[in-house]
C-alpha cells in the first residue's frame, strides 16, 4: 500500500469525523501510520468496518510497542486489511504510562474476534488492559506469574514456585 492510499483512506474518516485529530506519518514506504486518539479507537474501527466503501473485514495484528519509562508511552499498532478491496492499513494509538497498572484501552473484539487473542496477549506480556473485553487474562503464562515480561521495566521475579527463574 503506497502512502496515497493511506491519505485517501484519513480522509474519508476524516469526512465521516470532521473534528477528529488525525496524524500521518512515513515512517517507511511499509508502514505507513494514521494516528488517531485512544479514546476514538472504537468509534474509527466500527467505521472502517461497515464502510462500504473501505470494508475493512481482517484485522491482522495489534502491536504493543513499550517506549519505555522515559518517553512514558506505549504504541498500540492496528494492521487492518480489506480482503475485497486488497489494502491495508496501520492504526496507530498512543498510550501514556502514568497510569501505571491501570493502563486500559478500549477492546475492539466486537468490532473482530481476532482481536480477542492479540489484546490478551498484549495484557500478557505489557499490562495494558482492555475495557470491555469479555475475557481478559492471561495466555501465555501462568496465572500468577509476576509482572509483564515485554515492558522495558520488567524485573524478573528470582523464583516462581520453587523453580529458579533467572540463570
Amino acid at each position: 500500500m503506497n502512502f496515497g492510499k493511506t491519505e485517501e483512506i484519513a480522509a474519508l474518516i476524516l469526512e465521516r469525523f470532521p473534528k477528529l485529530e488525525l496524524k500521518l506519518s512515513e515512517d517507511s514506504e511499509l508502514q505507513n501510520q494514521i494516528e488517531i486518539p485512544a479514546d476514538q479507537l472504537v468509534l474509527v474501527c466500527g467505521y472502517l468496518y461497515k464502510e462500504l466503501k473501505l470494508y475493512f473485514d481482517f484485522l491482522n495484528s495489534i502491536t504493543c510497542i513499550d517506549n519505555g519509562v522515559e518517553a512514558g508511552t506505549f504504541d498500540l499498532i492496528y494492521t487492518l486489511t480489506s480482503i475485497p478491496f486488497e489494502i491495508s492499513v496501520h492504526l496507530k494509538i498512543v498510550v501514556s504510562r502514568e497510569l501505571n497498572n491501570n493502563i486500559s484501552v478500549d477492546s475492539i473484539s466486537a468490532i473482530w474476534k481476532s482481536a480477542d487473542w492479540h489484546e490478551r496477549e498484549i495484557f500478557d506480556l505489557f499490562g495494558l488492559k482492555f475495557e470491555n473485553h469479555t475475557d481478559l487474562r492471561r495466555i501465555l503464562l501462568p496465572s500468577d506469574w509476576e509482572g509483564h515480561p515485554l515492558r522495558k521495566d520488567y524485573q524478573e521475579q528470582a523464583v516462581y514456585h520453587g523453580i529458579k527463574v533467572k540463570y
